[in-house]
């Protein structure tokens, strides 16, 4: 008897690990969205958090173009460094818990990918290969805003 309980114990905490699992790890805080893209339910400083982020990329992208033409690499990998891995590091776990498992797929590779446009850049000071780089980079940053919208939280 005791240990047919203790199975079904076990079976109920693997089955709400599971639950939690995909709620917080693979689908996050989202609905589906009226203009055919998944909402990011977000309370307003969690929303700002990332809203600032994209804005933070968006202004990479752009001092790296600036920089490219002047073949100045030096400049080009500092704009890109700056939005490397590191740049993760202050993401508070709450926040990573509500966006869904794609969002963090694509949010890590575009940090990865400024890290290596950055140490391609230094390593081999040549704007038309950071050129095509910052080319597919972008492919993340369009990806991503053609599937997911950041809205703030409207529920309890």
């Amino acid at each position: 008897m005791m240990c047919r309980l203790c199975w079904i114990v076990l079976g109920l905490v693997l089955v709400l690990a599971g639950l939690g699992t995909w709620k917080f790890v693979v689908q996050g805080d989202t609905e589906a969205a009226s203009d055919g893209r998944t909402a990011i339910l977000l309370p307003p400083a969690e929303r700002d958090l990332v809203l600032s982020e994209m804005r933070a990329f968006l202004e990479a992208v752009q001092q790296i173009s600036a920089a490219l033409p002047e073949g100045d690499m030096k400049k080009a990998a500092a704009a890109a460094r700056r939005l490397g891995a590191a740049a993760q590091q202050g993401v508070p776990p709450s926040l990573v818990a509500r966006l869904p498992l794609a969002f963090k797929r694509l949010g890590f590779d575009t940090h990865r990918r400024f890290d290596q446009l950055a140490m391609n850049a230094e390593q081999f000071g040549d704007p038309t290969q950071t050129g095509r780089e910052l080319a597919t980079l972008m492919d993340n940053c369009i990806a991503c805003h053609a599937a997911y919208r950041i809205d703030p939280v409207t529920r309890p």
